[in-house]
């Protein structure tokens, strides 16, 4: 079945700006020939990106509009410099543009250091998802009671929240959530709307509907403007800057893209160091979070493979260090994310046992994958 229209919308607008890549750009040219709604605004964006180049107005001039947030809230960017909250036909056209031009003004990278992981997961995934393609391996148990199929529908419930406070549609029908519940029952509810939602579809529509997000959230300002992505905003129980709830998604994309790669024996390498690297300094300090000033104090050392090593103190800052845990950085991202059991996770211990044993149950604890 050919792509839809809230698949596309990003990558026609990428398009128009010349930033499509390869890719995208053989998809998008698949579905102009076929949908004549999607070729007429791929002419409208092209006219208006010409319109915008006669103004000598620049991307930032008027910004992307910014919707109230949607169902999680109003988000940080419905007002003020970088938008107008303009709703319509033409501030969405504009809005598409604007993300689209963005992502290739001044020859710059395209997404900061912040998005970066994000994006190297997203394209890791992108390539496994097309080997289940070949090897017809949807189907296939991967975690969680969910088969690849299942796993990647969990993935856009999972994005969507932080797509949404950005200001982009929800891919998935509203649910209701119950009351007094907490972010954890919201998640829940929201992936079980996300399983009922596409279990119906193909894989390869939940695919480009999954893709597409993926492309809302790597082209949208906050990707790549590290002020944008300094502002705060509570997501899944934390409140962190938004440059951090990126990496939330890198680390979860990683993570879900090695349960599959597991579960049809393909081995999913992790991150490079320097993005394992953001990606262990923001769980050390969500760790530190949960352990709170009331737990003895744990000197964490992560052991890098170029024989480097970095450490921390968790916990409190009034007592002297009252053991030290020793990890490799995978295998704690691994424990993090909920991959390894306290039990068996490998780790080098000294001093007190119970503090050490303490912070490796409270890191396993904090898996919501």
């Amino acid at each position: 079945m050919a792509e839809g229209h809230e698949e596309l919308r990003d990558l026609v607008a990428a398009l128009a700006v010349g930033a499509a890549l390869p890719g995208d750009a053989s998809r998008v040219g698949d579905h102009l020939a076929e949908c004549a709604q999607c070729a007429a605004d791929s002419a409208r964006l092209r006219e208006t990106v010409r319109l915008m180049a006669g103004a000598g107005g620049g991307p930032r001039g008027n910004g992307a509009p910014r919707g109230n947030g949607g169902p999680y809230g109003n988000g940080p960017y419905g007002s003020g410099p970088y938008g107008n909250g303009a709703s319509g036909r033409a501030p969405m056209a504009r809005d598409a543009v604007v993300r689209a031009a963005l992502r290739t003004r001044g020859g710059a990278p395209a997404v900061a250091a912040h998005a970066a992981p994000y994006a190297a997961a997203v394209a890791g995934l992108d390539a496994l998802l097309r080997e289940l393609d070949d090897l017809g391996a949807w189907g296939t148990p991967v975690a969680n009671g969910w088969d690849a199929h299942g796993t990647v529908a969990h993935l856009i419930a999972a994005d969507e929240p932080l797509a949404v406070r950005l200001g982009h549609p929800a891919r998935i029908p509203p649910v209701d959530v119950p009351l007094g519940g907490g972010w954890r029952e919201a998640w829940a509810a929201r992936t079980a709307a996300a399983l009922a939602h596409e279990g119906p579809r193909t894989p390869a529509e939940t695919r480009a509907s999954w893709y597409a997000q993926t492309r809302a959230l790597l082209t949208d300002p906050a990707a790549y403007d590290a002020e944008l992505a300094a502002r705060a905003t509570e997501l899944m129980g934390v409140r962190l800057p938004v440059a951090d709830h990126f990496l939330i998604r890198a680390f979860e994309t990683w993570v879900h893209t090695d349960d599959i790669g597991r579960a049809i024996g393909r081995t999913v390498p992790p991150p490079p160091d320097p993005q394992l690297r953001r990606l262990v300094g923001l769980a050390v300090r969500i760790l530190n979070m949960a352990l709170g000033q009331d737990a003895a104090p744990v000197l964490l050392t992560v052991e890098w493979s170029d024989g480097t090593a970095q450490e921390w103190v968790l916990g409190s800052e009034e007592e002297p260090v009252a053991a030290q845990l020793v990890l490799h950085p995978v295998d704690f991202c691994l424990l993090i994310g909920g991959r390894y059991p306290v039990a068996e996770v490998p780790r080098g211990t000294s001093g007190d046992p119970g503090a050490a044993q303490h912070a490796l149950e409270r890191a396993a604890a904090l898996a919501w994958l």
